[in-house]
């Protein structure tokens, strides 16, 4: 497997380095002593696997992973001392985590476990997704909800999404779109499940078939007194149900 190793304590880099040659079915393409480093080198190197320190200066390992998209993502094993939010990482369902100082045992246990995951891209999108929900709110911002990220589907590539950057979510029968300005995506998730990933976000049911995002909606006509037609900014238009209007007219009021 093609890894990058990120840490910001050169003998942390060594001890991992040599561990890795020691069992063999590793190519270390790079090392990294920062996030912001690491993103530059995933980016350009594309490595299969992602061995990442949590605390670094520049840029720590959740700010990093907060920062991680695109089609191309590896698998992340976190290697940290003692940590509770490597703990709840993990228990979120993250690949694995490692406590320094590693044993070569543990590190050949954590190796395999990515060699399995590496064989699906939609888990490896996902284990990300769910590294970044376990990860804690900046400091300056404590109070801050946390960005759910949604994973789509386009052609056979995966992508992490920000939802602010998503209209709307559509379902056509079993299929649910997940609906951008530039492109559509397919959900790995039901509508229902979208809908309770972003719980308490500003997206809104105005039909058993659709979600919006109520900072992506244009305009809102009334058709009749219990149905509005709602357009979004690519000019999408949705037609709000019965059951849903209270919502919809929760939207106007603000």
């Amino acid at each position: 497997m093609r890894t990058l190793i990120v840490d910001d304590e050169p003998v942390a880099r060594q001890i991992l380095r040599e561990g890795l040659n020691a069992l063999g079915g590793v190519e270390i393409i790079g090392e990294a002593a920062d996030g912001q480093m690491a993103l530059t080198l995933i980016h350009s190197l594309e490595p299969d696997l992602v061995f990442l320190d949590l605390q670094m200066p520049v840029l720590g390992g959740f700010e990093m992973l907060s920062r991680l998209q695109g089609p191309r993502l590896p698998v992340i094993v976190i290697v940290t001392a003692y940590d509770q939010h490597a703990i709840r990482a993990f228990e979120a369902g993250a690949i694995d985590y490692l406590l320094k100082p590693v044993s070569e045992a543990r590190l050949g246990q954590s190796l395999e476990r990515a060699r399995r995951l590496s064989q699906s891209r939609l888990q490896v999108v996902e284990s990300v997704a769910q590294l970044q929900d376990a990860a804690p709110s900046p400091a300056s911002n404590p109070g801050a909800a946390r960005v759910r990220k949604i994973v789509g589907k386009l052609n056979e590539e995966y992508f992490l999404l920000n939802p602010n950057e998503v209209l709307a979510f559509q379902a056509e029968g079993d299929i649910t779109w997940i609906i951008t300005m530039k492109q559509r995506y397919q959900a790995t998730l039901n509508l229902k499940g979208i809908e309770e990933r972003l719980a308490g976000s500003l997206f809104r049911r105005i039909h058993r078939n659709a979600l919006v995002n109520v900072n992506q909606i244009r305009k809102m006509s009334m058709i009749t007194s219990q149905r509005w037609l709602v357009t979004l900014h690519n000019g999408q238009e949705f037609v709000a149900s019965k059951r849903m209007v209270k919502s919809v007219r929760d939207v106007l009021s603000w």
